[in-house]
């Protein structure tokens, strides 16, 4: 498996990797919003994920654009905005 040059394929790799993390750790992000945690309690498996996915890209595609945070913002924490928390 070769690394991938594509813009989007890379985004969707970086969206793929957070939607595992998400799913396989519903209770910590659940907790994690609701204390303001969320980072802390997933600080292994965002590391984790994020070295995947700079395994899986170019690393130039990897230096030079924000995918995976991207994806942390828009599948991680923005469909948790149900969970009440003091970070809204």
């Amino acid at each position: 498996m070769g690394v991938v040059k594509d813009l989007e394929v890379a985004r969707r790799i970086a969206r793929a990797v957070v939607s595992d993390i998400a799913l396989y750790n519903a209770k910590k992000v659940e907790e994690g919003i609701a204390r303001d945690t969320l980072f802390d309690l997933l600080r292994d498996e965002i590391e984790e994920g994020r070295n995947y996915y700079q395994s899986r890209v170019d690393p130039e595609i990897a230096r030079s654009t924000n995918y995976f945070n991207e994806a942390l913002v828009d599948v991680l924490i923005r469909p948790t905005g149900r969970i009440p928390s003091k970070v809204w």
